[in-house]
């Protein structure tokens, strides 16, 4: 888990830190996430970084969601009729994707 912290991803998800059941289920999510971020934009994170070693925050606020939505939904289906929340993490993340066809120019 290189750009969050256990912490944050609590208080994103309104977890008390006291409770420490999920911690290692929580950390995986956070270092799936990076994957996850860095595949959408098609793009390393590690360069994205500033010189405080922080990614911009709307990459963060991106892992975030994808955290929320996979840790409150854990399965690829619900007995829920559920729809995606519009200007949600593909909004953040679009800010930073990679579109060239061409990445070598």
């Amino acid at each position: 888990m290189n750009y969050l912290t256990l912490s944050e991803i609590k208080k994103h998800l309104n977890i008390d830190t006291a409770f420490t059941d999920d911690d290692e289920y929580l950390t995986a999510l956070a270092e799936a996430s990076e994957d996850v971020v860095a595949k959408y934009i098609d793009y390393p994170l590690d360069q994205l970084v500033d010189g405080e070693g922080n990614l911009p925050k709307a990459l963060v606020f991106g892992m975030l969601l994808w955290i929320g939505t996979i840790y409150a939904v854990r399965e690829s289906v619900s007995a829920v009729n559920m729809q995606t929340m519009p200007h949600s993490m593909e909004l953040l993340m679009d800010l930073y994707r990679d579109y060239k066809i061409n990445k070598d120019e």
